[in-house]
C-alpha cells in the first residue's frame, strides 16, 4: 500500500525533528494543508507552545490581490503563522529532504466566508442557514473554489493534489460546541442536509417541482421522523423521484464545482498531478468527504474513503468502492491515529483494509500524533508495507 501522512504547515516548520521523523516513517508522501478550515490543533512536538488556533478558514500562500481583485469571496490570511507562505515554505522543506509532498486542498468549509456571505451557504427546509458549508450550487462558490485551486497550487513542487469538501457539506458538523450529537437519526440528518437555497430551488423549478412545495415536504418528514422517536431510521416516505430530483440536483453542482476544481489544477500544474478525491460511497453523504456523483470517480486518480472507525461498515465501504471504482482508480483508506477512541489494533486494522481492496493508506495525522502516538503511525506505516500493490487489491469478504 501507497502511504500518504497528513500534516500543518506549522508542524513542518515549527516542530522540531518533524523533516526527520516523517522520512524514518517511511511514507511515499507527505500532505501538507495549503488551503484549510479553522481548527484548534494540538502541536505535542512543539517546545513554546501546545497548541495553533486557526481561528478561521486560510490559505496558507501569499494571497494575491490580482488573482482576487473584485471577486466577492476571497480566502482569509492566516495571522497564526510566522511565515507569509507558510505551505510553501513546509513544501520546499520536505522537498529538499527528499520527501514528496501532496497539497491538501479544503475547499466548500468555511465559516468566515458562510457567516459573512449567507446567502452562498447551504439553507435547510426550515431556513436555517449552515455557515459553514458554501453551496456549490453558486456560481460566486464554484469560482471561489476553481480560483482558490489554482493559486494554492501555483509554483508548488507538489506531485499530488488531495481534494476536501470538495461537494456540499451538511447538517451533521462540529459548529461552536456542538449539541446535536445523537438527536437525529440518519434519515433525519440526511434531509436536514438537504440544500434549499434559491440556487438549488431553481434547479427544482427548472425541473418541474414547486420549491415552495418541495420545501414543505421535506419539514414535514424531518417532523415525522424526530417525532417518531426512532434513531436507527434510514428511509423515509418522500417518493422516489423527489429523492431523485434533490439528490440529482445536488449531484449536478458538485460536478459542476469539481470541473472548475480540476481546471484549477490543470492551470497551476499541467496535466502531471495526481487528483486524490476525499468521497464516500453513499452518494447522499455530505460532509468533507461527499458522495461519489456518477462521474467522479473516473475523473480522478485515487478516491479516499473515511475509515477512522474500525469494524464491519467501513471494511464493507472498501470492499464495494473495491468492485465499483473503475479501473485504473486507487483506493484509499483514511484511518487516523489520534482518534479519541484508539483503535486497539492500528496495524491489524490497516492489514484488514488492505485485504478489503485498499491499496492507499491516509494516515491522519503526523502533527497530532505526539511521542505516545509515535508508535502507533510506525505499525500502521509498516503494515501498508507488507501489502505490496499486487496484494492490496485482492478484496475478501470484509471482517475476515
Amino acid at each position: 500500500m501507497k502511504v500518504t501522512g497528513y500534516s500543518y504547515p506549522w508542524d513542518v516548520l515549527e516542530s522540531p525533528g518533524f523533516v526527520d521523523r516523517a522520512a524514518r516513517l517511511g511514507l511515499d508522501e507527505v500532505a501538507v494543508a495549503v488551503s484549510y478550515h479553522s481548527t484548534r490543533a494540538a502541536t505535542p512536538w512543539a517546545s513554546e507552545r501546545t497548541a495553533v488556533l486557526a481561528r478561521h478558514a486560510a490559505l496558507y500562500r501569499t494571497v494575491r490581490e490580482q488573482a482576487w481583485a473584485g471577486a466577492r469571496l476571497r480566502p482569509a490570511v492566516p495571522d497564526w503563522v510566522a511565515a507569509e507562505d507558510s505551505a510553501s515554505a513546509a513544501v520546499h522543506a520536505l522537498t529538499a529532504a527528499g520527501l514528496p509532498t501532496a497539497a491538501w486542498l479544503v475547499l466548500t468549509h468555511n465559516s468566515a466566508l458562510g457567516r459573512a456571505n449567507p446567502d452562498v451557504t447551504v439553507h435547510n427546509c426550515f431556513g436555517e442557514s449552515y455557515p459553514w458549508a458554501l453551496c456549490p450550487s453558486r456560481p460566486e462558490v464554484r469560482d471561489f473554489t476553481a480560483t482558490l485551486t489554482a493559486e494554492a497550487l501555483a509554483g508548488l513542487p507538489v506531485s499530488t493534489v488531495v481534494l476536501e469538501a470538495c461537494g456540499q457539506l451538511g447538517a451533521v458538523h462540529q459548529c461552536e460546541h456542538e449539541k446535536t450529537d445523537a438527536v437525529w437519526g440518519p434519515a433525519a440528518a440526511r434531509l436536514l442536509s438537504v440544500c434549499c437555497c434559491p440556487a438549488c430551488g431553481a434547479r427544482w423549478a427548472a425541473a418541474g417541482a414547486d420549491p415552495v412545495e418541495v420545501r414543505g415536504r421535506l419539514r414535514a418528514e424531518v417532523r415525522v421522523l424526530i417525532d417518531g422517536g426512532d434513531l436507527t431510521a434510514t428511509g423515509d416516505g418522500l417518493p422516489a423521484d423527489l429523492g431523485q430530483l434533490l439528490l440529482g440536483t445536488r449531484q449536478l453542482a458538485t460536478d459542476a464545482l469539481r470541473e472548475g476544481v480540476l481546471a484549477g489544477v490543470r492551470t497551476a500544474l499541467g496535466g502531471a498531478a495526481r487528483v486524490v478525491l476525499h468521497a464516500a460511497v453513499d452518494p447522499w453523504t455530505t460532509g468533507a468527504l461527499p458522495g461519489l456523483t456518477p462521474t467522479a470517480a473516473g475523473e480522478v486518480d485515487a478516491v479516499v474513503l473515511q475509515c477512522w472507525q474500525p469494524g464491519a461498515a467501513s471494511l464493507g465501504a472498501v470492499a464495494t468502492a473495491h468492485t465499483e471504482l473503475p479501473t485504473g482508480t486507487d483506493l484509499g483508506a483514511y484511518v487516523t491515529a489520534v482518534g479519541a477512541n484508539p483503535v486497539p489494533d492500528l496495524a491489524g486494522y490497516v492489514t484488514e483494509l488492505g485485504r478489503a481492496g485498499a491499496n492507499e493508506l491516509h494516515l491522519y495525522h503526523l502533527g497530532l500524533a505526539g511521542p505516545a502516538r509515535q508508535p502507533d503511525l510506525t505499525a500502521a506505516v509498516a503494515a501498508a508495507r507488507e501489502l505490496r500493490p499486487g496484494r492490496a487489491r485482492t478484496a475478501t469478504a470484509h471482517g475476515s
